[in-house]
């Protein structure tokens, strides 16, 4: 019996040739000469073929990924995202369980027995795979070689080259949160101490600080400027949470405890999204800071005696000091058609329930519109109508397009390729879908075509804009 098993590892030992798998097999084998194989090397054999199998499937897995990228063109990581070193990079595969968008996405890869980013566009800067990895293989980069990212110039305390402005949060590229808190907090920190340095002639109306965005770093700095004393408005063009409140529902949001002016250590590690929203409305109403919401900031008017003549869509502000805590997203691109000024009309899908037993109409081609129209579309007594411009969708991942075509082989949803919205009216919209008009039923619209920029913003004001190309 032993001669048998030598035999059988014998044959695996030629298969799995690599330096590490002879010495494994050299080990069963010199066990085997004692006559114990059976209690030691066999085991150790069967651990090895085990643990083998594992990482061909990684592998596999991995390449699907890339491909699928690859095929998509979605090979540019949006923002903030690791660089693996492969002469220092060991395969460990720390990096690939510590990102917090897995299992849901594949970020992180094992290719050629080097950890690689397997899926860039999933990959939205945590930061996590850097400190879990033990070789220190990986780098923390904005922008790739072939595509930069467009990045304010900010000095260590968050100011920019105009002198009262600041930024925090991603906007400066740390999607992070727990970044974002921190950076809002030490702006206002920065302000805080600029303003006790200097004397000023008390206005009413002028603020020490406006604050746009009510977003990580912009909460944090709300907090930060109610403990310090100062006179602010906090503006939110949408509703508290700024990003993190149109992702989608369930979405697990990485956070780590971190310390908030007038609450103390903020006692989350990994939660979802509605979690993370319940507890920053509970800090909200405990501490009584206040937010003005659906105001869109929309530049600066003036400058004089180091007052900014601060514009909205609804009125204007006098401010020592700006502190931009926008998202990277920028305002939601809009058709200019009429009828979209609507209550039904809206640019962020966030919960599908809500949409249970209505009409709905979504516009755009790409992965947010698609998953959009899946997702409600699996919904109880749903009707959905996807509408896009173009032929095909082409910019959508390959996952996103097949859970499309299921849904539409199943009758659950309608696709109107090369058709664009002309008018939404209280209870139907009008289309032009291949040269012919058409009108549908519909209770709620939620258009993804996308949006503007803030680099156009930052340039108005002046600020300076880096472009980096795989930079730290």
């Amino acid at each position: 019996m032993p001669y048998i098993t030598i035999s059988i590892t014998k044959n695996i030992y030629a298969k799995y040739s690599s330096s590490a798998a002879r010495l494994v097999f050299k080990i069963a084998l010199m066990l085997a000469d004692y006559g114990i194989f059976l209690f030691y090397g066999l085991p150790l054999a069967l651990i090895f073929i085990w643990a083998v199998r594992r990482k061909t499937n990684l592998e596999s897995i991995s390449n699907d990924a890339w491909k699928e990228s690859v095929d998509a063109g979605m090979i540019h990581p949006p923002s903030l995202h690791p660089v693996v070193d492969p002469l220092k990079c060991i395969g460990c595969k720390s990096c690939i369980h510590a990102c917090p968008e897995f299992p849901a996405h594949q970020v992180l890869g094992i290719i050629n027995n080097k950890a690689t980013l397997t899926s860039p566009t999933d990959c939205i800067g945590h930061g996590a795979c850097k400190k879990a990895c033990p070789a220190d293989a990986i780098t923390l980069v904005f922008g790739s070689a072939e595509r930069g990212i467009d990045i304010p110039d900010v000095n260590p305390d968050f100011s920019t080259n105009i002198p009262g402005i600041f930024i925090a949060g991603e906007l400066g590229g740390m999607g992070l949160i727990r970044n974002a808190i921190e950076q809002g907090c030490q702006a206002i920190n920065t302000i805080a101490k600029s303003l006790a340095e200097t004397e000023f002639e008390p206005v009413t109306d002028i603020l020490d600080v406006l604050i746009v965005g009510a977003g990580p770093a912009g909460l944090a700095a709300t907090l930060g400027a109610k403990e310090h004393g100062l006179s602010y408005i906090t503006l939110e063009q949408s509703s508290l949470g700024g990003t993190v409140a149109n992702f989608p529902r369930g979405k697990i949001v990485m956070t780590s405890p971190v310390h908030l002016p007038l609450v103390g250590t903020m006692p989350l590690h990994e939660t979802t999204k509605e979690a993370l929203i319940d507890f920053w409305i509970k800090v909200k109403n405990d501490t009584g800071i206040e937010v003005q919401y659906g105001v869109r900031f929309a530049g600066i008017e003036g400058h004089s005696n180091g007052v900014f003549e601060i514009t909205t869509n609804k009125k204007s502000y006098r401010t020592r000091n700006l502190l931009l805590a926008l998202g990277r997203r920028g305002t939601p691109r809009k058709l200019d058609i009429p009828g979209e000024d609507l209550t039904k009309v809206t640019y962020n899908f966030v919960d599908p329930q809500q949409y249970q037993g209505r009409s709905v109409l979504v516009v755009g081609g790409g992965d947010s519109a698609l998953e959009a129209a899946c997702t409600i579309a699996e919904e109880e007594s749903t009707n959905v109508t996807l509408s896009y411009r173009a032929g095909a969708f082409s910019r959508a991942k390959k996952k996103n397009r097949s859970r499309l075509e299921h849904l539409d082989a199943q009758g659950q949803i309608r696709v109107l390729l090369e058709s664009n919205l002309t008018t939404i009216g209280k209870d139907q919209v009008e289309l032009e879908c291949k040269g012919k008009n058409m009108t549908i039923t519909n209770d709620a619209a939620i258009i993804c075509a996308g949006g503007i920029p803030p680099n156009e913003l930052l340039n108005d004001l002046g600020i300076t804009v880096e472009t980096r190309y795989g930079q730290v």
